[in-house]
């Protein structure tokens, strides 16, 4: 046994250099760049044409579809895969034959691990997300199925775009080194990510389905947008994000610091507060508030009204809230500047007091403090672009 077992150890080792070199032999940081003002067609045609048989099209029954009439329209083969969860909507299940027939393709399907499911349900039930979270259903019925079946590519292609959820994705390249998952030869750097649909909007996708007609999910038709599993997916509201018609009872604050993120244990279990590099919003339209001031406002001594972010220089989303926010106050001080004043106000140095008496929940909070009041209005959305900040704002009566 020992004797027959060392060759194969030898071909494999030999199968993962040569694999793992698709990685380091083309530099894909800048071919991403080369390719960031190509077409999706050009982009799937690019992917086709280097790995051939070794890259997978992930559909997940939505408008992702696009991508399959991309291949499609490459005249190259193509392979296509998705996750059957189990939980799906009978409407996505029908699509996935519409498209079948319509390309004339076999979708590789994949599934998950049967005795984990049984396990988690006869465990915890079958609705356990609403009440703990979606992470570890998604994880045995999606993550660890896509883990499984990526290991037997070199390449994937997705259909993720900048534009579905800003915050989270706005850093999406049209191809990269997948920084999760890993492939055929095992290890980083062993499977490329292509994302041609990254700089479309969802206008232009579905401009495209519509001009190709090609086959979609009837769901779309009902008001959904994002589809995944029929437990975790809802039509969403006009001017909300797609994805915002998922997991939506999850607290938003997976999407914001909590109070003592801010706190670092050191190696000798002390705990330090973590440091900023710079305070935000240094220059422009918003006004910083002081301590005094703040109590001030939270007593109901206020001239106007107040638009203000109660902030952690150190928490990612502050940060990344930083550049609309300042767009709001610039707009706002040309048009508003009379009756309404866009603040900040560092409120992990003041926790307690802010807690009690400005509404502060999670870096970062907005609040709205209506003039000759001291009541506390919560800004209620994990959306944080200016233009639907300066909606929210004029719906509450931020006039004159």
């Amino acid at each position: 046994m020992g004797q027959q077992s060392r060759p194969v150890r030898v071909v494999s080792q030999r199968q993962a250099v040569r694999a793992r070199a698709v990685a380091t032999e083309v530099n894909w940081q800048q071919t991403a760049t080369d390719m960031d003002a190509k077409s999706p067609l050009e982009i799937m045609d690019h992917a086709l044409e280097h790995f051939g048989a070794d890259v997978g099209i992930a559909f997940s029954g939505a408008e992702d579809v696009a991508l399959i009439e991309y291949a499609h329209l490459t005249g190259r083969p193509y392979r296509v895969f998705s996750l059957d969860t189990g939980r799906l909507n009978p409407e996505t299940y029908r699509l996935f034959d519409k498209v079948e027939k319509h390309y004339n393709i076999r979708i590789e399907y994949t599934f998950p691990d049967a005795e984990k499911v049984q396990d988690l349900v006869r465990t915890k039930g079958l609705f356990s997300f609403y009440e703990d979270g979606h992470t570890e259903c998604c994880r045995i019925r999606k993550v660890q199925p896509l883990r499984k079946h990526l290991t037997g590519l070199k390449a994937w292609i997705t259909g993720q775009r900048k534009d579905q959820s800003p915050g989270t994705r706005n850093a999406v390249p049209v191809v990269q080194v997948d920084p999760a998952f890993t492939g055929i030869a095992g290890g980083p750097g062993s499977l490329i990510k292509y994302n041609p649909l990254s700089n479309l909007t969802s206008a232009e996708v579905w401009n495209f389905l519509r001009v190709m007609d090609v086959p979609v999910n009837d769901l779309h038709a009902q008001g959904y947008i994002s589809i995944g599993c029929e437990p975790c997916t809802r039509c969403v509201l006009p001017n909300q994000l797609e994805r915002e018609g998922r997991w939506w009872w999850e607290d938003a604050a997976a999407k914001e610091c909590g109070l003592h993120s801010g706190n670092v244990v050191k190696a000798d279990g002390t705990v330090e507060e973590r440091k900023a590099e710079r305070d935000l919003w240094i220059e422009g339209s918003v006004a910083a508030i002081s301590k005094e001031q703040a109590r001030a406002l939270a007593a109901g001594t206020r001239e106007k009204d107040t638009l203000m972010v109660l902030y952690a220089p150190w928490c990612p989303f502050c940060q990344a809230m930083e550049p609309e926010f300042s767009k709001l106050a610039e707009q706002l001080a040309a048009t508003s500047s009379s009756f309404l004043t866009v603040a900040k106000y560092q409120a992990d140095i003041d926790r307690e007091f802010s807690t009690e008496h400005l509404g502060l929940k999670t870096f970062p909070t907005i609040v709205f403090l209506p003039k000759n009041s001291s009541k506390v209005i919560r800004y209620p959305s994990e959306r944080r672009d200016a233009d639907t900040l300066g909606m929210w704002v004029r719906s509450i009566g931020a006039t004159a």
